[in-house]
């Protein structure tokens, strides 16, 4: 396995197990055997347990990023790319729902991981906290957003969508979540206009 795919099936053999047993359940050792590679192996790419879990963060965020990157260079209003990333968002949440319990189970309940030596979780979804901020500032110029607090722009969209993600890994909703696209995206607009 060349090094950036066993890098790469590591993080995912961790974000699968992460959000299963959570981050203090989960050992190296049975990240390692879930992909049948060693132990040490493992830390010949990630020093420590807490830098796989910060790896994790910014390898999830980082594909979000490219998928919200892509949208945002599209000529389409600020409204319809909205709706683009919701429909985007919703598609990758149903064929990934490790990748997003992972930031419930690990990320938000065990803050002191993310906190310690080095980037914050905020510094490490910093590519897709870029993209956002861009999808809003052109939002914001076209006129169809109104000029605010980032923040509160940001927690706009990303709260509505990690309530729906909470909401479907509970099996509250219908499983087919593509049915919730339009009225997400009407309400994350409303928020942002």
């Amino acid at each position: 396995m060349p090094n950036k795919e066993k890098h790469n099936a590591i993080i995912a053999s961790a974000l699968a197990l992460f959000s299963k047993y959570g981050f203090h359940n989960t050992t190296i050792a049975q990240i390692a055997k879930n992909i049948g590679i060693s132990a040490g192996s493992i830390y010949s790419y990630f020093p420590s347990k807490n830098s796989l879990a910060k790896a994790a963060i910014t390898f999830v965020t980082r594909i979000l990023a490219k998928q919200l990157r892509v949208i945002n260079e599209k000529e389409a209003s600020s409204q319809e790319k909205i709706t683009l990333f919701v429909q985007s968002y919703l598609t990758f949440v149903s064929k990934h729902p490790e990748m997003i319990e992972y930031f419930f189970k690990v990320y938000l309940t065990n803050k002191e991981i993310f906190s310690e030596e080095g980037k914050s979780g905020f510094e490490l979804a910093q590519d897709f906290i870029n993209e956002v901020e861009k999808l809003i500032d052109d939002g914001v110029k076209s006129g169809e957003f109104r000029a605010g607090n980032f923040y509160i722009a940001f927690s706009s969209i990303v709260g509505i969508l990690g309530a729906i993600t909470f909401l479907s890994g509970e099996k509250v909703l219908d499983k087919n979540l593509d049915i919730y696209t339009q009225d997400l995206s009407n309400s994350i607009c409303r928020a942002l206009s």
